[in-house]
């Protein structure tokens, strides 16, 4: 299992080495930029599972930082920062960031953040890979469908309406919304496509193909 590294950005030293050395302790892997600059660099060859982000640095502050990660990344960021307003506390959040903890902090207080916010992530980021609902197992990472223990063959667009369904069970989907999200926005398919899609899965699924529900004059939904 790979080592979860954390990399520390702030631009003073001495907080970074202080940080490193109770992350190490407790067995990090850990990466230190002095700027927002450094980290965007760091993170792209790097890939680490968390950063510490320090609001105030040179070049680019912990909030730009953040706006800039964000785009392309979705990393949890623990903010640090000597400033204690709300203000600053909410801008923070709005940025995407996952906790905020006002300096001096106790070694202690850091460590726990940090594993409640991992846990929280990576947690959601699973749960999202393997789907469970009643008797059906979809797993995205390596693109399985099991249905009773037994594995469904589904073609990848049966796939694709059949994880939209699970996830979202409850919702009703029409055609043309299944048809936007699964095939695409540049699809040529009509609406019967899906009532195809549907009545072929439905066989495949047999005796609980009637998990996927029809919402007469709207559409599709999944339920358990």
């Amino acid at each position: 299992m790979k080592q979860t590294t954390i990399l520390i950005i702030d631009d003073e030293e001495q907080m970074r080495k202080l940080i490193r050395t109770f992350l190490e302790k407790e067995g990090y892997a850990v990466l230190e930029a002095a700027d927002g600059i450094q980290a965007l660099h760091l993170i792209e060859e790097e890939e680490p599972h968390l950063c510490i982000v320090d609001v105030m640095m040179p070049y680019m502050d912990g909030f730009t930082f953040a706006k800039e990660v964000k785009r392309t990344s979705s990393i949890p960021l623990i903010f640090l920062s000597a400033k204690g307003e709300e203000w600053d506390k909410i801008q923070g959040l709005k940025l995407g960031g996952d906790d905020y903890i006002v300096k001096p902090f106790l070694p202690g207080e850091l460590l726990a953040r940090i594993e409640s916010v991992l846990r929280r992530t990576y947690r959601q980021q699973q749960d999202e890979e393997v789907l469970r609902a009643g008797p059906l197992v979809i797993d995205h990472t390596s693109h399985t469908v099991t249905l009773n223990g037994s594995p469904l063959s589904l073609t990848l667009k049966e796939f694709g309406v059949l994880r939209l369904l699970v996830k979202n069970k409850g919702r009703v989907y029409s055609r043309e919304q299944l048809l936007q999200l699964v095939w695409g926005d540049e699809h040529q398919s009509s609406e019967r496509t899906v009532d195809t899609h549907i009545k072929t899965l439905r066989l495949k699924m047999g005796k609980d193909g009637d998990m996927i529900e029809t919402v007469w004059g709207v559409g599709y939904k999944f339920e358990v």
